[in-house]
């Protein structure tokens, strides 16, 4: 298993689409459209470049060139004067170094008959001309202004009457109503199940999706029906996509692929246009797959959430489901659907007859983590001390995209580095980064160097003297991300269920850094908000959710809906229980916190010596593993569990 947009090493596919179906040649076709606004473009050009270009001039300098008799001959254009000179004179303004030989100027009246009479007095040659009758570049784009609007309504106008069956199918809106879903030829498709690591059971669900493209006489001679609809549902970055191309691949048919916010617009009525030109068009490629990725974007379930519904959004999921359910038997047109939240997707969606096969792809397993290493590290030179065995170990709760991101964080170390192989210890530095963040310049003062690392010993000194907690990989005093000190825990095993003794023993850990600083400082610092906050967190669940309190009884209680605007309904209250209820389970909550403090205490108090000894170590070091721990305190006790990563901003 993979991430979603990784195809395990193979080159990805073109993403080059088909060519559309198109109408007949029209003379208002968007060519045509284009060709015509060239043409006026260089129509206005060439009537520009037609007039000469004048110098504009003042009043004052034109009475004195006139009375000169340096003027050749002048045209009235309203309240303006174009004139000609007999030579060019030296330019009066220093912003204008030379004059043309034509000029222009700007009358302070219309009607200027003083100035009439002056250029008639020395031999000025008057060319009189109505305003109305001049016609100026101006006036050229005054008037190209007023007639494109018109032009441009009456193409889409013939545009929709020549295509009354679907009015925007060619017209200037065809590209924006089209389906934006990328197509993928047979030959295109480079991934098949075998480039896939691990998901063996996901892949079993969809091998008789495979074998019914191929082979849909098989399945009707018997009236039997394939899924018309598959929904992968997973967490980010578990491979989703890439199985969804797999299948393609190994049935060997063409691949439409679309994410579900691409049918979404502004406009309503935009949507379900896309959906019935993406399912037209896969209808006429049958057969043939459809994925549809992010489907919780468009799919979830109408009226739901604060706000109420979003037209456009219903009535493209309405699209969806009338597409869905209105296949013919024949159409081999198979819809493959991604989701990490297939809780809040529309009922009728999931309905029989729609998406009939629901497919889990969930985090792999130890040997999946193997395999999909293995996949990520093909073009990757490993050196021999590298174990892809030990690294699946170490990476519990990895998706594929973060294993992937893993190699390629220990690449990048081993480039730095300037070495020819990534090593093991490469590794063991992208994990860290990955988990506990990138290190910080920030350099503590003695006092913050001590109390962090006798909160981060704390921790650590509990973990490894609990046998339900996971045992202890790494502490260090660096701050990494927006911590001053981390404690890492590493597991032995994958772990799918937790018991109560193991989550009390979990709250006495998240608690011991605290309780540390107490027993050293006899004071608390601000470093323990996130420790008390998922304590809480999860003392809270163990009271209202799990049944873990004699007091409250096996009794799940709800507080309210935990995503207003994603939810399939809306409480009138707040809570389902009553303010006596609330009372006790809010002492539950504290007793159990209580508990675990005390706990914490007791434990670091008989091990002071070690946690003394651990400290000292761990402020003169920066960093101490799992062996130096071992010399310094002796072996932990036998534990497993699944990787935490305790950090204290």
């Amino acid at each position: 298993m993979t991430d979603d947009t990784s195809n395990n090493g193979s080159d990805s596919p073109s993403t080059r689409r088909e060519p559309r179906r198109e109408g007949g040649g029209s003379m208002f076709s968007p060519s045509w459209g284009m060709l015509l606004a060239a043409g006026m473009l260089i129509a206005f050009i060439l009537f520009s470049l037609k007039q000469p270009v004048a110098s504009s001039v003042d009043y004052v300098f034109v009475w004195k060139e006139a009375e000169k008799q340096n003027i050749d001959w002048v045209e009235f254009q309203g309240d303006r004067v174009r004139g000609h000179w007999k030579k060019v004179p030296e330019s009066p303004d220093s912003k204008i170094p030379k004059l043309t030989d034509d000029f222009e100027l700007n009358l302070p009246v219309a009607e200027d008959h003083e100035l009439k009479n002056h250029f008639m007095a020395n031999g000025v040659k008057i060319k009189a001309k109505s305003a109305s009758d001049s016609f100026s570049s101006r006036d050229f784009i005054f008037l190209l202004i007023q007639i494109l609007p018109f032009a441009f309504l009456f193409w889409f106008l013939w545009s929709m009457i020549r295509k009354n069956s679907d009015p925007f199918g060619s017209g200037p809106l065809g590209s924006f109503i089209r389906s934006p879903a990328k197509r993928f030829k047979p030959n295109e498709q480079q991934t098949t199940f075998d480039d896939v690591a691990a998901m063996e059971h996901a892949k079993q669900d969809l091998q008789e999706v495979v074998e019914f493209l191929k082979t849909p006489g098989k399945f009707q001679r018997l009236g039997a029906q394939i899924p018309k609809g598959v929904l992968l549902m997973g967490p980010p970055g578990t491979g989703k996509t890439l199985l969804a191309r797999a299948t393609a691949g190994e049935a060997g048919v063409p691949f439409f692929a679309i994410n579900g916010s691409e049918f979404i617009q502004m406009f309503v009525g935009v949507g379900a246009s896309r959906v019935r030109d993406m399912f037209r068009t896969a209808k006429e490629s049958a057969p043939c797959i459809l994925f549809v990725d992010e489907i919780d974007a468009v799919g979830r379930i109408r009226g739901a959430g604060l706000g109420g519904g979003h037209d456009e959004r219903e009535q493209t999921l309405n699209q969806i489901l009338s597409e869905m359910d209105g296949f013919q038997q024949t159409e081999a047109v198979i819809v493959i659907a991604a989701t990490n939240r297939p809780d809040v997707l529309d009922p009728a969606l999931l309905r029989p007859g729609r998406f009939d096969r629901h497919v889990t792809v969930d985090r792999p397993t130890k040997q999946g983590r193997a395999a999909i290493l293995k996949v990520h590290s093909r073009k990757v030179p490993l050196s021999d001390d590298v174990k892809l065995d030990v690294v699946a170990a170490g990476s519990i709760g990895f998706s594929g995209a973060e294993l992937k991101n893993l190699v390629n964080e220990a690449a990048l170390n081993a480039a730095r580095a300037n070495r020819d192989a990534v090593t093991a210890e490469d590794f063991d530095q992208a994990r860290d980064k990955i988990i506990m963040g990138p290190k910080r310049e920030e350099v503590l003062g003695p006092k913050e160097r001590e109390m962090t690392a006798y909160h981060e010993v704390g921790h650590a000194l509990l973990a490894w003297l609990l046998p339900e907690v996971d045992p202890v990989h790494k502490i260090t005093v660096i701050p990494r991300g927006r911590a001053l000190g981390v404690t890492q825990l590493m597991p032995d095993e994958d772990r799918y269920n937790v018991g109560e003794q193991r989550l009390h023993s979990q709250l006495a850990f998240m608690l011991g850094g605290r309780a540390a600083e107490k027993l050293i400082f006899n004071e608390y610092s601000a470093g323990a908000e996130d420790d008390l906050k998922r304590a809480t967190q999860i003392a809270r669940r163990m009271v209202t959710r799990w049944g873990m309190s004699d007091v409250i009884g096996p009794v799940a209680f709800r507080d309210g809906e935990e995503h207003p605007f994603l939810g399939k309904e809306m409480a009138s209250e707040h809570r389902e229980y009553s303010d006596e209820t609330a009372r006790v389970i809010d002492s539950e909550v504290q007793r159990f916190l209580l508990k675990a403090n005390e706990r914490a205490v007791k434990i670091l108090t008989e091990n002071r010596d070690k946690l003394d000894s651990l400290t000292k170590a761990l402020v003169e070091r920066e960093s101490l593993d799992m062996t130096e721990i071992t010399a310094i305190i002796g072996p932990p006790a036998s534990r497993s569990g699944e990787m935490v990563a305790l950090s204290d901003a």
